[in-house]
């Protein structure tokens, strides 16, 4: 796969549809269902790859806390 074609792959985060209505864990499912790969997508032109280090938050930490905020 050439980097191009990885890149189209990606899910745009901007694409992505939260409705606030629901319960937090629904509001993640909905997410990750639509984003595909919490780990790696795009904003725009820009590709996110998500990281994280030992001790710090666990990603079900970041995503409860950025999919709580909407």
């Amino acid at each position: 796969m050439h980097k191009r074609e990885g890149k189209d792959a990606l899910v745009d985060l901007r694409t992505v549809r939260i409705n606030t209505e629901l319960p937090t864990e629904e509001r993640i499912r909905s997410f990750i269902r639509q984003v595909k790969d919490p780990y790696h997508y795009k904003v725009g032109e820009v590709t996110v790859h998500v990281s994280y280090s030992p001790g710090g938050m666990t990603l079900d930490e970041c995503f409860t806390g950025m999919i709580s905020s909407m």
